[in-house]
């Protein structure tokens, strides 16, 4: 297996300078290959990858039924193939493989990068057909309750080399399907540390959050984020229970901010918190446009999954904001957060044990929660950066481009 990240003895901080700046070959164009352009991490991603191309002189393309992140994909001066990558029809996928064969063959697409099992079966095909390489990046833990399903699965796996997003990733390709080490790279997924950064975040954005929030400018309370779309498995109820069942409880204001989520559940939470006596305590805000004002904005952010993420996003930009994390011990976050210098690990759906999480982040002194965040914004500077991830991806081109897997 490889894991495609450096460290030097000089500190954290310098190791993404330090990183070497892989050379894409010469005519190098990149066609990627995603369902859509909503929002979301691997919508972030693929931007993310495209634009780095452009900016290292390369041709970049995106197949993808596209999105509200067009736009950006196109100020990015990469170019938007518009194809139904998302359908899952199988007539739509044979056409979606011709379509992507010949764009392959026109462009003189050097490399097929596919993020999605769905399209993953088009971008082989015409990957094989042209004799094109083509990897792919695994960013889910995708569950599989018979062959069929983890057949289907395994279409992620049989390029030249699997991208996995975090270790926990990794070792799940392995288990699920038996694929060889050396055919896995871990390159963890990176975020914007310059947009994410709590130098940027004027006191104005961060007023702006609050006040939309409903939070008065006397508010005392500490200010608990738990930002995740509304489904059962983010751990809403955990964390009202462990509020209730908390000795601090007065304490805090529980902000829950995120889309989707179905009326039923939400009604459920409302009155969990009511019958708890909670009501004025825990707010459902909906989604937040300005995420790195809204962890300017608050004094501690909770990632309670129920399942594991396979690598969780939230609390990798909490950290790079310098916001200790509350996060559940499995999955991706187990790996990025370091229990007690950047963060803490509570067991999933242990309402007592986030209860004394809680309590143990009320006892912590100010002083020692800034360096708590310090440490978190210098992990992610190291390990985590945009830049990282897409350097060390450039590497697993550059790998693949060599020779077969």
């Amino acid at each position: 297996m490889l894991h495609l990240r450096s460290m030097s003895a000089s500190g954290p901080r310098d190791a993404v300078d330090q990183i070497p700046s892989p050379v894409l070959p010469e005519g190098f164009t990149l066609l990627q290959v995603t369902p859509a352009l909503e929002a979301g991490g691997v919508e972030q991603a693929t931007l993310d990858l495209a634009a780095a191309v452009v900016r290292a002189g390369r041709h970049s393309l995106v197949a993808t039924r596209g999105g509200r992140l067009e736009g950006a994909l196109q100020a990015s001066g990469a170019q938007l193939v518009r194809l139904p990558a998302h359908s899952r029809n199988p007539l739509v996928m044979a056409a979606n493989a011709a379509r992507l064969a010949s764009i392959i063959r026109r462009e003189k697409v050097s490399l097929v990068h596919v993020r999605s099992r769905g399209p993953a079966f088009s971008a082989l095909s015409a990957a094989r057909a042209t004799g094109t390489p083509i990897v792919a990046t695994y960013h889910g833990i995708y569950g599989a309750r018979s062959g069929l399903k983890r057949w289907y699965n395994a279409v992620m796996t049989r390029g030249d080399l699997v991208i996995a997003n975090s270790r926990f990733t990794a070792a799940h390709i392995i288990a699920e399907h038996g694929l060889a080490p050396e055919r896995i790279a871990v390159v963890p997924e990176g975020v914007d540390t310059d947009l994410f950064d709590p130098a940027r975040v004027s006191p104005q954005r961060r007023a702006a959050v609050r006040a939309a929030w409903g939070i008065s400018r006397t508010e005392r309370r500490k200010i608990v984020f738990l930002p995740a779309r509304m489904s059962p498995v983010k751990g809403h109820g955990v964390i009202i229970e462990a509020l209730a069942g908390s000795a601090a409880r007065e304490e805090i204001l529980l902000i829950m901010a995120g889309g989707g989520g179905r009326a039923n559940y939400l009604l459920e939470l409302d009155a969990a918190a009511a019958v708890a006596g909670l009501g004025e305590q825990v707010r459902r805000v909906g989604p937040c446009d300005d995420m790195p004002a809204a962890y300017a904005a608050v004094d501690l952010v909770l990632a309670p999954s129920m399942v594991p993420e396979s690598f969780g996003r939230t609390v990798v930009e909490a950290g790079a904001m310098a916001v200790a994390v509350i996060a559940s011990d499995l999955g991706g976050p187990a790996e990025t957060v370091r229990g007690g210098v950047t963060g803490w690990l509570a067991p999933p759906g242990d309402a007592a044990a986030w209860s004394l999480a809680l309590e143990r982040f009320l006892a912590t002194e100010a002083e020692a929660l800034a360096a708590m965040g310090r440490a978190a914004r210098e992990r992610v500077q190291s390990l985590y950066s945009l830049t990282a991830m897409c350097e060390s991806t450039f590497e697993v081109y550059r790998r693949v481009l060599g020779g077969p897997a």
